[in-house]
Parts: C-alpha cells; structure tokens; sequence
C-alpha cells in the first residue's frame, strides 16, 4: 500500500521538477523585464537624483517626492480626472456594450458580418485611433469642428477647451473599447439557456423582467471581467490623450499617466516621476484585487442560483 501511493507521488514530484526546468527560463526573463523595473522604480522613489554628464547619481534617501506629490495640486487634479474618467466611460461602456451584445444575441443572419465589422475598432492601434479623431476633431478641417458650423455660428475648439476636450476623449475611447465589452457580454449570452427565456415567456415575463431577472445574474461574472479590465485599462489611460491633447488644455485631460510622464522626460525629475509611478501602482493594484474579490463573490453567487 505504501509503496503503491509512493510511485504516483515520485511520477508527480518527477513531473512537477520537469516543470519548472523548462519554465525557469521565461520565468527568469518575465522577472527580469518586470519585477527588476518594478522593485527599481519603487526604490527610485525615494531618491533625489542629480543628473550628470555621466549618468544620474543618487544624492540621498527621502519620503520628500511622495510628501511633496500628495500635496501637490496638480498630481490631485490628475487623480480626480483619472477616477472621473474612469468611472463615466466605463459605466457608458457597460451599457453600450450590453446592449450591442444583446442584439447580437438575438440576430439569426449576418451576425457574424456585424461582429467582425464591430471589431475593427478595437483592433486598431491606439495611437492610430487617437490619430484619426484628432483629424475629426481639427479646429480647421475637422468634420466633427465642421458639423457643429453648421448649427452655430462660431464652432467650438473641441481640443483646445476643456469640458469639449474631456467629452472628445471619451467618446473616441468610448467608440474604441465599447466593442472589446460586447464581445466579453456576448461570450456571457449565448451561454445562457434557452430553457430560461422559454421559461420566462411561459410566466409571462415581459423583456425588461426577462433581462433583469434572467440575463443580468447569469452576467455578472462576465460583466465583473469586463468591468476589471476596463477599469485596468482606463486607469492608465496614456496614448489617448497624449496623442490628441498632450495632457491640455492646461491639464485638464491630464492623467496620472501623463503626469508621470512629464515629470520623469520634460521635468526630468526621476524621483518624482517614480514616485508618481508607483502611487500609481499601488491604485491600479487595489482596484485589481477588489474586483477579484467582487468576481469571486459574483461566481460564487452565480453557481449557488445555478445549483
């Protein structure tokens, strides 16, 4: 008996050794070109650095960059922009995506035509994307500048105002990310029984009782990864609004990235720019780890009104 439950035991330890012999190398390399940065930049936070024709040289160890950052106006500004942004065109995201998901779901011919067409802008790059809207939304020869002449006198300078400017970027992410949503609800609906819908009908159900008490809960798992996602992704917005505003007017589209960004390349300020970027990690972590506890908890739901 010992020495039946010994030989599986031996195969697995044998295979599991296997394992991370052919792992460690990627292994090694993922840490070297994520965790060394990382710990680096961290460390770089608490530095004051001088630059030198030779290098940079480490003038002492101090807190001051993230005292002086949390005080300072313009890193507070960028944090309530990023959180604002976040929150508006992830929400609009939801819904829109939802909602193209659900008609998707519910055509019989040419869906597959209308997925593929839906995908071509979430494929392009961004900064191709960002490209392409900062020529719609040209103060000169914009077509977006050039419609709004058409119903007042003096168009507006979308770019170079910034309540035009914030709505501007939203939309064009809005317009790009939207479909990486539907994708993720549509993978959610066409897994969802018939039976349920057939079941409703029979009840009585009308389609908003049918979708709130049927389609929503069996969504909220896929919904809980879109939403953590998006939320990763929005958080660290950088190319859009460095590619259509730089940051302006002002800093009104200014994110934690961009900040970050000025200070490290235009400031040359490292300490501060690693400080900036670690704050920024540590936010990114903890929505990270919250909407895995609220997927967990959604999945755990999900299964136990399955069973």
């Amino acid at each position: 008996m010992n020495a039946a439950t010994r030989q599986p035991t031996s195969i697995r330890e044998r295979r599991a050794r296997t394992g991370w012999y052919y792992t460690a190398p990627a292994l090694i390399v993922v840490a070297a070109v994520t965790i060394f940065p990382v710990a680096y930049s961290v460390a770089m936070g608490f530095t004051q650095v001088r630059l030198t024709y030779d290098g940079m040289e480490i003038e002492n160890w101090t807190i001051s960059n993230y005292t002086t950052m949390l005080t300072s106006p313009a890193w507070l500004d960028a944090l309530v922009f990023t959180v604002g942004y976040t929150i508006v065109t992830v929400a609009i995201e939801l819904a829109l995506g939802t909602a193209v998901a659900v008609l998707l779901d519910r055509l019989e011919v040419g869906r597959g035509w209308l997925l593929a067409l839906l995908l071509i802008p979430w494929s392009m790059i961004t900064v191709v994307s960002a490209q392409l809207w900062g020529y719609l939304y040209n103060a000169s020869y914009g077509a977006v500048t050039w419609m709004f002449g058409l119903v007042q006198a003096e168009p507006p300078v979308i770019l170079g105002t910034p309540a035009p400017a914030i709505t501007a970027m939203a939309v064009a992410d809005i317009w790009k990310t939207t479909p990486f949503v539907a994708v993720i609800v549509l993978a959610g609906l066409v897994r969802v029984p018939r039976e349920r819908y057939e079941a409703a009908e029979v009840d009585g159900a009308g389609e908003w009782r049918t979708f709130f008490s049927i389609v929503v809960p069996a969504l909220r798992p896929v919904i809980a990864v879109a939403v953590l996602f998006r939320v990763l992704q929005a958080f660290g917005i950088f190319d859009l609004p460095f590619v259509l505003t730089q940051g302006g007017p002002g800093t009104a589209t200014q994110s934690l990235a961009i900040l970050g960004y000025k200070s490290l390349f235009q400031d040359l300020n490292m300490g501060m720019g690693a400080a900036i970027a670690t704050t920024t990690g540590v936010l990114v972590l903890g929505c990270c780890l919250l909407f895995l506890r609220l997927f967990r908890s959604q999945v755990e739901e999900g299964e136990g009104g399955a069973a």
